[in-house]
């Protein structure tokens, strides 16, 4: 009880002259302590943070079936404009996509699945792991498909016009 009665005698004193004295100036945290304890947050959430796994977002699955589109598009594209054919590889195994015409190579993440179902027989050749384009703007056709977690796209070929389209693969749900 004196302890109560001497720490209110100081804080009256305090208010009324405007100067601590005794215990009351150590209450509080100086600006050291503050910056001690904000580095140690800093450093556990540096620790912490590569832990948290970063798995593809259904947007940005999205973005791989449009990118894969467009590498296809540009291809087809190419082949019209050099009155040559123009082959897009496509590796499930490897898990990436390399454009004919220019060499970009679209590599899918791990925790996406990848598949493709590809011509076996094209223009009475092989067709191999690529959906080949035309000079006349036809192609060999194809859908690649992109899943991960029951969401999922699929990017088709149309062998007779070569048009590419992404669509919602209504398997994956």
């Amino acid at each position: 009880m004196q302890t109560a009665v001497r720490a209110a005698r100081a804080l009256l004193r305090t208010s009324r002259t405007g100067r601590s004295s005794g215990r009351l100036a150590e209450q509080g945290f100086s600006l050291l302590e503050v910056v001690c304890v904000v580095a140690i947050i800093a450093l556990l959430a540096a620790i912490a943070l590569p832990a948290i796994p970063r798995a593809t977002s259904h947007t940005r699955l999205e973005g791989y079936a449009l990118e894969v589109a467009t590498l296809l598009k540009a291809d087809r594209d190419a082949a019209i404009r050099r009155r040559s054919t123009v082959a897009s590889e496509i590796s499930a195994s490897s898990r990436y996509i390399r454009s004919g015409a220019t060499g970009y190579v679209i590599r899918i993440p791990t925790d996406v699945h990848l598949d493709a179902l590809l011509a076996t027989r094209c223009r009475g050749g092989k067709a191999f792991a690529a959906i080949t384009f035309f000079a006349s703007g036809m192609s060999c056709g194809g859908t690649i498909m992109l899943t991960r977690l029951g969401i999922g796209y699929q990017i088709r070929v149309n062998w007779l016009t070569g048009g590419v389209e992404v669509v919602p693969d209504e398997k994956a749900s």
